[in-house]
């Protein structure tokens, strides 16, 4: 089942988070930016409040929540509700696609690779942003879960076995680049886009739809 039932119950709070830790997000943002196509037709899957579609300028977005769907909207962002699992979009419909801090929330990562790879055309780029398990925030992350309304139910993984998800789906992987080095409470400057993986929470991976 999806985990929106927190989103829908405390999607504030969520909003509020961007504000509180504003260093950090535009740290992701301009992470993810040089791995997210400007042109063709994009869509992100768990697309949420809108806050990395819309800057990134990607078209259209899915989630399973309309709380969420409602901010992603406003943000001028083309909404549909829908699941990872099983988009709502007719294949070879879209160039590239955005799944930024998601994986963790689907029940399953092979399906929903699966069904971006059946969306993206021949040769889409498919961007993943996410927290590295083994990071030290993502240790904290999992260290505190139970405590935290969003990642009680979340599932973390590492840089290997995303990679593995991927290559497992059929794509191939074109880069990866990494940011926040620093613990979340002491992220008070933006961070520079490092490139590889291993040394920083928020991990990026860029990867190819092979058809």
């Amino acid at each position: 089942m999806p985990k929106a039932a927190p989103f829908e119950a405390h999607h504030p709070r969520y909003e509020d988070w961007f504000g509180e830790h504003e260093a950090a997000y535009l740290s992701e943002l301009l992470a993810l930016r040089p791995f997210v196509p400007w042109e063709g037709d994009g869509l992100e899957i768990g697309v949420g409040s809108g806050r990395f579609a819309g800057p990134l300028g990607v078209g259209v977005g899915v989630d399973p929540s309309p709380a969420m769907l409602a901010y992603a909207a406003a943000r001028g962002i083309e909404v549909v509700e829908g699941t990872a699992e099983s988009l709502p979009f007719a294949a070879d419909r879209f160039d590239h696609a955005l799944v930024v801090t998601t994986i963790c929330f689907v029940d399953s990562p092979e399906r929903m690779f699966a069904e971006a790879r059946r969306v993206l055309k021949p040769g889409g780029r498919l961007t993943i942003g996410f927290i590295d398990r083994d990071s030290a925030l993502g240790q904290d992350y999992l260290a505190h879960q139970a405590e935290n309304v969003f990642y009680s139910e979340a599932t973390f993984y590492s840089a290997t076995e995303v990679e593995r998800l991927l290559l497992d789906a059929g794509f191939s992987i074109a880069a990866w680049g990494q940011t926040l080095a620093r613990p979340l409470p002491e992220t008070r400057e933006i961070e520079a886009l490092r490139p590889g993986r291993g040394q920083c929470a928020f991990v990026v991976v860029a990867a190819s739809n092979q058809k």
